[in-house]
């Protein structure tokens, strides 16, 4: 692999992803990103480890999207003393969705920015003593910790007639904690700044305590409406760092469930939108789908989400010829629905009203700030890694990428509705070709040192999952990565110029995860 215009002595990794890793210097650091950022493509994740019981190192690793697959940067840091901060070169500047990734590196494991302009806190919340970082190595987790709660230091908008509206972290709905502060003039949003971490459970920390073999049943609990990429990102990495492939039949069940998964969240969200356009009638239409849906799951692959059906090397629940059966009429009976569905939605004027215009994000906008997943696609972007970087069996199903280009809630409407026509023949062409075979494959003791990657287009964006192996076949370092980390800096652009009572609207277009973002 390479990146046109550097030259770099990148190592590509086995595996279904196309990946390779390449270690470099802070000046070439500097210079990749450059490169990347000049070319238009996309910083990915961004994540550190600990290494100084092995090398004495603390390293920083960057993922970017280029056109032959995932380039992995990783930067050694060394620490002259204890006291010192490990720092390394931002790139926030370059790529502002960097900003909150490099503040959760630096709560995490304590490696700075340097000259970042943003150094406030970002998952910290008070949970861990001062100077002590989770993430590290020597890290006690189980010392008590008595400081009291954070001021966050907001952006204060200031001016005639501002106010500013506190909302959350806890919310009169069901939902996980997140705090927005409005600053308004009447009922316009002029700024909104998020609050996130609220949620957050050490799950890459946790993590060393699995090993490679099991580390995918707590990769598939990062963000259930998820799980299913997030088992199957993990596996492809597992896979990659151990060098082996699942057998054919594994992929195209791993397929059907990330159609059926995307499906099951589409379905609800178009509920979820026309409820908060007041059109109650969609709610109970689009819920009774999702739950006809996730009932044929629970009862033919033992679990309404499919969580622990993916295990590296294969998946643990097959497929019967008389639940492939109905599967494929359950597929045609909601294609049908949705007809009428779609129809209705785009014929309704209250709808269309509350819809149009609604939480517009500009091609341009969605592409300098690296707007990800169908939220990205609703703005202009064609990217969608099942077509841009299909792994199989992707590469035999010619994916049609959903696109429109107004950015604002209906047009993220329309997305959802186009892929899940697109999902469900998809299913049914799956179905169809689905090999005979076995259903997993032995796994070997990984290297202790060797690194995966998994990267897979959920039904959200893009997932990805970096894996290390440790000794005796323990997970070294996992990092899970979801798509709101790209997303939830642009919900507030979006929010901008809007009023007040739109903003759940607007927010339930992007259906952004907490659990995802704050693991």
């Amino acid at each position: 692999m390479r990146i046109p215009g550097l030259s770099l002595g990148f190592i590509p990794l086995p595996g279904a992803v196309p990946a390779a890793l390449a270690q470099v210097n802070s000046v070439e650091w500097n210079e990749a990103a450059r490169v990347v950022h000049e070319s238009g493509r996309k910083l990915v994740a961004l994540w550190g480890a600990d290494n100084r019981d092995r090398d004495g190192t603390f390293a920083m690793f960057a993922a970017y999207a280029v056109d032959t697959g995932l380039a992995v940067i990783a930067l050694p840091i060394a620490q002259s003393s204890a006291t010192e901060i490990p720092c390394y070169p931002e790139l926030s500047g370059m790529f502002p969705v960097a900003n909150r990734m490099q503040r959760a590196v630096y709560d995490l494991l304590g490696i700075q920015a340097s000259d970042a302009s943003d150094q406030r806190p970002w998952l910290r919340h008070a949970a861990w003593p001062e100077g002590t970082f989770p993430l590290r190595r020597d890290f006690d987790g189980a010392q008590h910790c008595d400081n009291p709660p954070e001021a966050y230091p907001f952006v204060r908008v200031a001016g005639d007639g501002v106010h500013e509206i506190p909302v959350g972290p806890i919310h009169a709905g069901i939902i996980e904690p997140g705090h927005f502060r409005f600053s308004i003039v009447g009922e316009k949003v002029l700024r909104l700044e998020a609050r996130l971490g609220y949620t957050h459970k050490g799950i890459d920390k946790r993590f060393e305590n699995f090993t490679v073999a099991d580390g995918g049943r707590l990769a598939g609990r990062v963000s259930g409406d998820s799980t299913v990429a997030y088992a199957w990102a993990y596996a492809q990495a597992a896979e990659s760092l151990m060098a082996i492939a699942p057998p054919a039949r594994a992929t195209w069940l791993r397929a059907l469930m990330l159609e059926r998964e995307r499906v099951a969240n589409h379905l609800g969200d178009l509920g979820a939108l026309g409820n908060d356009a007041a059109f109650a009638f969609g709610l109970s239409q689009f819920t009774r789908l999702k739950e006809d849906w996730l009932r044929w799951a629970g009862a033919a692959l033992g679990h309404r989400f499919m969580m622990d059906c993916i295990v590296p090397g294969g998946v643990t629940r097959d497929l019967s010829s008389e639940n492939a059966e109905r599967l494929a009429r359950l597929a045609y009976d909601v294609e049908k629905e949705l007809q009428v569905l779609r129809h209705i939605y785009y014929e309704h004027a209250g709808l269309q009203d509350r819809f149009i215009t609604t939480g517009r994000v500009t091609a341009q906008l969605a592409l300098r700030l690296g707007l990800t997943g169908l939220a990205a696609r609703a703005s202009g972007q064609t990217r969608d890694l099942r077509v841009t970087h299909p792994a199989a069996p992707y590469d035999e199903l010619n994916v049609k990428a959903a696109c429109r280009r107004n950015g604002d809630a209906a047009a993220r409407v329309a997305v959802r509705f186009d892929e899940l026509f697109e999902s469900l023949r998809l299913i049914r062409m799956i179905l169809h070709k689905l090999p005979a075979g076995e259903l997993c494959t032995d796994l070997p003791v990984p290297r202790p040192g060797a690194m995966g990657f998994g990267w897979v287009e959920g039904w959200r964006g893009e997932v990805l999952v970096a894996l290390e192996a440790g000794a005796g076949g323990m997970i070294r370092r996992c990092h899970a990565h979801d798509p709101s980390w790209q997303n939830w800096p642009i919900l507030e652009h979006a929010a901008m110029d809007n009023i007040v009572p739109d903003f759940p609207l607007i927010n339930k277009s992007f259906n952004l995860s907490y659990s995802g973002h704050d693991s």
